[in-house]
Formats: structure tokens, sequence, C-alpha cells
């Protein structure tokens, strides 16, 4: 019997490289795929440690390039996708919508016409594929101070990003309503962890508290997360692929919710512990900024669907992962470093452009 082929999609980004990795230690048996274009997010530095496994490979490609996806399904022949790969930040959402659309709408709808092209021909080789698409919580909305986000909430996108998200995974349930595509979809909220690039919140604090820095924080900082450890996130998609039903919304959530400010003060004083600085010397760099446009209050996630169905759970407290994530950028900072500085991009050219 061939070996299952895998494309994961995104695979050297910061959620990508955790489930790349999962993957790859987990089904040996498994030829992982990992297509990634190394926009500045992708580093293959995450992946040091696997990139010389035999059921591991990496290609680097563009989803928005129709020609090149229907040649690599071709030639690959996957028997599974899992579709990571998109523009995330909000910010750079507000300012470049264009590229969002390209991404995360245009590259989600090639991807899905390669695989009904490949998979629905009949081929009994493929009658167990699958198509998992990953998304956000930002589709839904803003909550209110109560309630949570559960899969039959209706989607209320506000920013650019969480629209061309929105858009995707409608063109994932179309697919599957139309063309009987196989396919999942799941709903995350905030990750937060190692390997996490520094335009996010988490890790843009630890690196300007560590180099005394303001620590901006939008508004009065009241907007509220629920936070999500990336591993926990990487053990959820394993477990929706395998086991979940295709035409199904799994959310998954940490059950850890907090106000920016109060995650800020608390990873202050984590910072303040491990940097053997006084109690509240990091919390003055706090410096609060004029609010992003289209901020949501508040996101929540109802995971309850997926815990009770698939027998998934959230492995750690937010304090618990927190005190873990500070501990890795403190003992890596070479990487942190090298991301700062862009001196990521020389790897994957000494790596793999000059072999």
């Amino acid at each position: 019997m061939p070996m299952k082929k895998i494309l994961i999609t995104g695979g050297a980004g910061f959620i990508g490289s955790h489930v790349v990795r999962l993957f790859v230690n987990k089904y040996p048996e498994c030829r992982i795929i990992n297509l990634d274009k190394l926009t500045y997010a992708g580093n293959l530095e995450n992946l040091r440690d696997i990139e010389a496994k035999p059921n591991y490979e990496f290609v680097k490609g563009d989803i928005t390039d129709a020609g090149f996806v229907n040649e690599l399904f071709e030639q690959r022949r996957f028997d599974g996708v899992i579709h990571l790969a998109a523009e995330s930040h909000v910010d750079r959402s507000i300012s470049n919508p264009l590229e969002f659309v390209m991404t995360n709408v245009v590259g989600t709808v090639n991807l899905l016409n390669a695989a009904r092209q490949l998979w629905l021909k009949g081929d009994s080789a493929f009658s167990a594929s699958r198509f998992y698409h990953v998304s956000t919580d930002e589709v839904y909305g803003s909550l209110g101070d109560t309630g949570l986000f559960t899969e039959e909430t209706n989607y209320d996108p506000h920013s650019p990003y969480s629209a061309s998200k929105a858009s995707s995974d409608h063109f994932v349930r179309a697919y599957y309503d139309t063309y009987k595509l196989p396919a999942v979809i799941s709903n995350c909220s905030n990750n937060y962890g190692s390997f996490h690039f520094p335009e996010k919140l988490i890790p843009l604090a630890i690196h300007n508290i560590k180099n005394n820095k303001p620590i901006p924080v939008y508004g009065k900082g009241e907007n509220v997360r629920d936070w999500l450890f990336v591993e926990d996130h990487a053990r959820a998609i394993d477990v929706i692929f395998h086991k979940g039903r295709n035409g199904e919304t799994y959310n998954i959530g940490g059950n850890n919710e907090w106000k920016n400010i109060d995650l800020i003060r608390l990873l202050c004083e984590i910072m303040d512990r491990k940097l053997g600085r006084a109690q509240g010397e990091s919390a003055k760099l706090i410096n609060f900024v004029l609010d992003r446009a289209g901020h949501d209050l508040r996101y929540a996630i109802d995971s309850s669907k997926l815990q009770q169905e698939l027998g998934w759970k959230p492995s750690l407290r937010f304090e618990e992962g927190l005190e873990k994530t500070v501990e890795w950028y403190l003992t890596n900072e070479s990487w942190l470093n090298n991301v700062t500085s862009g001196d990521y991009k020389k790897y994957y050219e000494g790596q793999y452009e000059r072999r």
C-alpha cells in the first residue's frame, strides 16, 4: 500500500510548524509535505529538528498560483490537506486588504479546485480523502460581556482579515455542499506559545520588555480574548483531521479569557521574576496607544462539541502556558533575534537555495 500523503499549507508559520512537527513525529508511515511561500512570518528555523526526517518534505510555493497548485496535486496525489496558509495579522489587513483577499480567499479556492479535480474522479484510492480548513473565531464578530461563540453563531466579520477568512470558510462549505468534496472546518481562539512571530501581542511584549522598550496596548486594554496554547491547538487539529465528520465545524478554545491589560500585567510580573528585576519594573513600560479600527471587544469560544464528540480538551491553564512561553523565548534568544532582524531568511537561502 502506498504511503499516505498529507499536504500541510503554511507549515513554516507559527501554528503550522507545530502541526507539521506533530504529524511528522506521530505518523512516520505518512509522507508530510509542507507547502509554504515563506513570507515574513514563515520561518524554516521553526522546523530544524525534523527537516532530516525521511517522511518530511518542504516545498516552496504560492497558493495564489493556480497552475502551480494544480500541478503539485497532480504530481504528488495528496490523500489529505490541512490548510493553514493565511495572512493573519489584522493591522496588516487594514493597510493592505487585497493581499488578504488573494491569499485567504483565492488561495483557498485554488486548493479546493485542485482537490476536487483529483479526488472526485471516482478513483477509489481517494475514497478517504479530506480537506481540513483551519479558520478563526474572528469570523463571528464581537461578543458582549456574556455569551460564547458556538458552531451555530452567525458570521459577522469586522476587519478585512476576518472578512477574508469568513469568505474562505463559506467557499469550503460550498464545495462540500455543491461537489460533495469531503471537508471539515475548525475555528480557533487566539493562539500563543513558541515560534510566534513577534508582531503578535505576547511575543511582541516579551521582546519589548526584555529590551526595555514600550509595550503598546490598544485603547485601555479592555479587549478580551480567549487564549489557546498552540500545542493544544495542534492536538485538536490532529483529532479533527482523523476523527471529525465531513461537513462539520468544530470550535477550538482554551477556556482562558483575559483582558489584554490583565494579560500584559501578568506577563510583566513573570518577566520581572525571570529577569531578576524588581516587581513592577516592567509594568512601567506599558504604553496605551490609539485603538485599532474595528477592534472587536470580546471573543470567547465554546469548545464543548469538540470535547464531547472527539474527546479533546485543553491541557494547560493560561498562567502555566504563559510561563512556558516566556521560558522558551528567553531560552531561544537567537531565534527571536534572527526573526526581528530578518536574518532568519538566510537560513532558507543556506539550507535550500544553495544546496
